[in-house]
């Protein structure tokens, strides 16, 4: 079972209220190498990170404790600077007295960062479900924390099969998700998917019939075409509208659904300015039992196009 989970995790949790309450506790969790979470609440003149515990102690975390760098890499000042009013996750180094006679405790993200590569990342492989916190969005993907702050990307085309112009129409910072890990470098580096968890053609179409209006999104205007989400692995194809924009949240009539081309034909009957609301995300894979997949078809059986990931 996968005790690492992403950072922010643990904060609220009674485990971690016990270690941190006290300084009793905090010794406790030096002892037993306990890895724990605070609120990184001031980053000082040194780059020094001082922590939230709430056990009458201050916890400082020096600069070169912050983040876990490959090949003894410094830290860079962003990867501090950013952490400030975050939960970040930590093991207790020691205790020091200050000149002023003040005992402070001394924390490592690094270190937690290092049991956590150690004893779950480097166990993953290929195929392996995990849950995952959005970090922060860039244009061409997401970056995910796939355990005690240890970031992975997500690319944009491996978010859904329905495609979006920016990761923002699918995903906010701060969500948490469930990925599939997709690649490991020969630097280690690990790459995540999403869209594989979010169904097949045939599951995502099932949820819809011939004859009914229902809710999309336009993600992209053609020529010879106007293609609508339903959901986000699955759009139609409607025929061209000059007043259709990409964004445009739109009121769509099934003409068709044809399994054998993996086609469905939309009549647009209205759109709407409005700002939409991303398409709810819906796992077809039991993350609570599954935690492995080797392949994932897409495509319909008898559909000549073969569209599925292998891993």
């Amino acid at each position: 079972m996968n005790t690492y989970k992403p950072e922010g995790a643990l904060i609220r949790t009674h485990k971690n209220y016990e270690y941190t309450s006290s300084k009793e506790g905090l010794y406790e969790a030096l002892s037993h190498g306990i890895i724990l979470e605070g609120i990184a609440m001031l980053c000082d003149h040194q780059l020094t990170l001082h922590i939230d515990v709430g056990a009458g102690v201050r916890a400082i975390m020096p600069r070169n404790e912050v983040q876990l760098t490959d090949r003894g890499e410094p830290v860079k000042d962003i990867a501090i600077l950013t952490r400030v009013g975050k939960p970040v996750c930590f093991k207790v180094l020691g205790f020091e007295r200050l000149g002023s006679g003040e005992e402070v405790a001394i924390v490592s993200r690094r270190s937690a960062q290092l049991e956590c590569r150690e004893n779950y990342i480097s166990g993953l492989t290929p195929g392996d479900i995990i849950p995952t916190k959005i970090t922060h969005l860039e244009n061409f993907g997401a970056f995910v924390d796939i355990g005690c702050g240890i970031t992975s990307l997500l690319s944009i085309d491996s978010i859904s099969v329905s495609r979006i112009a920016h990761p923002s129409a699918r995903l906010s910072e701060g969500d948490m998700i469930y990925t599939v890990v997709k690649l490991i470098d020969d630097r280690g580096r690990i790459y995540v998917s999403e869209r594989e968890l979010l169904g097949s053609w045939e599951e995502n179409a099932s949820l819809f019939k011939e004859g009914e209006t229902v809710r999309g999104i336009i993600r992209s205007v053609e020529s010879y075409g106007v293609f609508v989400e339903l959901m986000p692995n699955l759009a139609g194809l409607a025929e061209y509208r000059e007043d259709a924009r990409v964004g445009q949240s739109a009121a769509v009539y099934i003409k068709s659904i044809i399994p054998e081309k993996m086609k469905i034909k939309l009549i647009i009957i209205d759109t709407h300015d409005e700002p939409t609301e991303p398409m709810p995300l819906e796992y077809f894979i039991d993350t609570d039992s599954v935690t492995h997949i080797d392949t994932w078809q897409y495509s319909p059986r008898g559909c000549k196009k073969i569209v599925e990931t292998v891993f």
